[in-house]
């Protein structure tokens, strides 16, 4: 199916969003826009919508880049395994360049802000969260990849911190149309009073009205 997913008909369910939100953009890198092990193929195609979230406010964004270990010696427990499965992908053999944000959005840091991390959550260390609760941030905005990876991580994490979430269901993108269907799925059926779905048209409406 198209990175749309199965559903973006919901829209924004629980009243405007003002101005304590922010755009939390989950890992728009090279290393998975382009030809490597962990390519993630829609990423082209959702590219343009997270542009024009992220040109909504600059300053409210915040892009996470995921870190691979050094080497698989060097991770932690099961990541041992995950990283002798992906070699190349370990900063050992990776072009560091890879690493970055795609073209389209680097351009917008500064104002925007990048954390990296080194698992799929970007809450583990509680730096983002910390950063979030002292510029009294209540809303997240999640676009990114991978949908029922990184995404949901972030998803999931942001619910446990009590924050509202709102997925950006055309902005979000993955390798496999199966499991980013049937996240979307998850997202609507299993969080409905914690997660909202909206498309990028949807929440930059919203932003018009207010």
């Amino acid at each position: 199916m198209s990175p749309t997913g199965p559903v973006d008909k919901d829209g924004i369910a629980f009243g405007s969003l003002g101005t304590s939100w922010v755009h939390l953009c989950v890992d728009m890198q090279r290393m998975f826009a382009e030809e490597t092990d962990w390519h993630t193929k829609w990423m082209a195609i959702v590219l343009p919508r997270v542009v024009q979230l992220v040109e909504l406010a600059p300053e409210r964004t915040v892009f996470t880049r995921f870190v691979p270990a050094q080497n698989a010696t060097e991770a932690a427990g099961t990541w041992q395994r995950y990283y002798r499965r992906w070699p190349e992908m370990t900063l050992d053999r990776l072009d560091p360049g890879l690493l970055d944000l795609v073209p389209d959005l680097r351009g917008f840091v500064p104002p925007a802000r990048v954390i990296d991390k080194r698992v799929y959550s970007p809450w583990i260390d509680g730096v983002l969260d910390d950063e979030l609760k002292r510029r009294g941030v209540a809303t997240v905005i999640i676009s990114g990849a991978e949908t029922e990876v990184c995404v949901l991580a972030a998803v999931v994490g942001a619910i446990d911190l009590g924050y509202r979430v709102i997925i950006a269901t055309d902005a979000v993108c993955s390798s496999a149309d199966q499991t980013h269907d049937a996240a979307l799925e998850l997202y609507h059926n299993r969080f409905g009073m914690q997660v909202e779905v909206a498309t990028v048209a949807q929440l930059l409406e919203e932003q018009r009205a207010t």
